[in-house]
């Protein structure tokens, strides 16, 4: 196999994290965001197993916020969102849908409130911020935007809690999910928010700037030696297990939210309430022709989807393709995210992929696998 290196620029930016995540052993990354985001530090299968057991420190810093504040801070934050934000406060975030004009997914990023009139939008790969400035200009809304020195750093894994009580103390325990507290670390003040991109448990630590974030990295790992704490990343298998959909691979702009299974955030939008509004709530957009849904495959060897692979039933030919894919070793087989047809799921014929030229039966599931 032929390797490939990336060749690093100012348009490709290292985080505040970036050699620390080298000293330990990082293998590869990905560009997110503009920005680099590992992606395997020993195997992604060793690292998904390490993920499920234990604690990880991820440099997530790709996760880039989108600031919004001024007086028509709370107009815009409605603005961009089909998410009904009245009952956002300062102690918890919401995850929420960017919505075009037309109805079209830009972004699923979590909201956070830091004040009545600031917000961080934490988005996920898309180039969010071009797109809102657009809409506060068009509106001619009286707001500040722009990119913070902001760097997520997530704690993930079942023992994530016993290692962040370590560091922030017993507050810690009192949150539930997707609530927002601020802590004190050495003099600073960090948001924390107990979220984060796997199943397993976890937080979310929003470190300003450069100052702290290398101390904190070191704290954490002699806080959690004995925890066997290790640096991770989100990690491919688990992702998909847990239902978890990629911003660019599972859903694009060609996406509306409900073809991506967040109906359940948007009950009939408020006229007006949000750019779209009308097109989300016209009945062919409620009732999509085709929908992301869990699935598993018939194939027991180690093997992951690059490019989609194309679904078909026996009926009606090419219903969809998969967008997501790996073997998992807890489940032996491999699991999968796809986009397909309503009216084939509802026929409930057989469907079937193909991998190295030989056809895998698929099975829907009713849920994430975790």
């Amino acid at each position: 196999m032929s390797h490939h290196f990336l060749s690093l620029s100012h348009r490709i930016r290292k985080t505040h994290f970036t050699q620390k995540v080298m000293n330990a052993g990082v293998k590869s990354f990905t560009v997110y965001n503009h920005m680099l985001l590992p992606t395997v530090f020993s195997s992604v299968e060793e690292d998904y197993h390490h993920l499920k057991k234990e604690v990880q420190i991820w440099d997530v810093s790709c996760e880039r916020q989108v600031e919004i504040s001024g007086q028509d801070a709370k107009k815009l934050i409605q603005k961009i969102t089909p998410r009904d934000l009245a009952s956002l406060t300062m102690k918890k975030c919401f995850y929420a849908p960017l919505v075009s004009s037309n109805g079209r997914m830009i972004n699923d990023p979590i909201i956070i409130m830091l004040a009545e009139d600031r917000y961080w939008v934490s988005i996920a790969d898309s180039d969010a911020l071009l797109w809102i400035m657009g809409i506060a200009t068009g509106l001619q809304l009286n707001v500040s935007l722009f990119e913070p020195d902001v760097s997520p750093l997530a704690i993930q894994g079942p023992k994530s809690k016993t290692l962040m009580k370590r560091l922030f103390g017993s507050e810690i325990d009192k949150m539930k999910f997707f609530e927002v507290a601020e802590f004190q670390f050495l003099g600073s003040s960090f948001i924390i928010s107990r979220s984060g991109w796997s199943k397993q448990g976890g937080y979310e630590i929003y470190v300003n700037g450069p100052e702290l974030a290398e101390t904190l990295w070191d704290k954490l790992f002699e806080a959690g030696y004995d925890l066997n704490v290790r640096a991770g990343c989100p990690n491919l298998i688990e992702r998909i297990e847990g239902g978890l959909l990629s911003y660019g691979n599972d859903m694009t702009l060609a996406n509306t939210p409900f073809e991506c299974g967040f109906g359940k955030f948007l009950p009939k939008v408020v006229a007006n309430h949000c750019i779209g509004a009308q097109t989300l709530n016209s009945d062919k957009v409620r009732s999509p022709s085709k929908i992301i849904k869990s699935l598993s495959i018939d194939h027991k060897e180690r093997i992951y989807c690059e490019d989609p692979w194309e679904i078909y039933d026996m009926k009606n030919g090419k219903v969809g393709q998969i967008t997501s894919a790996a073997y998992s070793p807890d489940f032996q087989k491999v699991v999968a995210l796809g986009m397909i047809k309503t009216r084939s799921i509802e026929s409930e014929q057989t469907m079937y992929t193909i991998i190295n030229n030989k056809k895998h039966t698929i099975q829907i599931e009713e849920k994430p696998f975790i």
